[in-house]
């Protein structure tokens, strides 16, 4: 193999890796949307118990369940009283454009 054909399939497999980044980036972004969706989640239903456990305890559900959760999360908390307390809250989103997204956890202390 000459050096001129060396040099080329360098170039060659540069431009490739730089062809294939924005993919690449866009691959890592989903998935970190999606372990923020998964925590957002998860976050949903701690604070729905401590919102269930100031109902057992003759309070209002949602002052407790907006303690359980992080700062990032209490903007767009929702929070319902039923069978139960339901608590919403809104997923940040890591890539622009995407629509608002809420996720539901529930919890209830009624004993069965």
């Amino acid at each position: 193999m000459e050096r001129s054909e060396a040099n080329s399939q360098s170039g060659s497999a540069s431009l490739e890796l730089i062809g294939s980044l924005p993919i690449v980036l866009l691959a890592v972004l989903v998935a970190v949307q999606i372990v923020i969706a998964g925590a957002a989640l998860w976050s949903a239903g701690v604070a729905a118990r401590a919102g269930a456990r100031a109902v057992a305890t003759g309070k209002e559900p949602r002052g407790a369940a907006e303690r359980a959760l992080p700062g990032v999360l209490r903007g767009g908390l929702k929070v319902t009283r039923g069978e139960g307390v339901k608590v919403g809250v809104r997923v940040p989103a890591v890539i622009p454009g995407l629509p608002e997204t809420h996720v539901y956890g529930s919890s209830s202390l009624e004993g069965g």
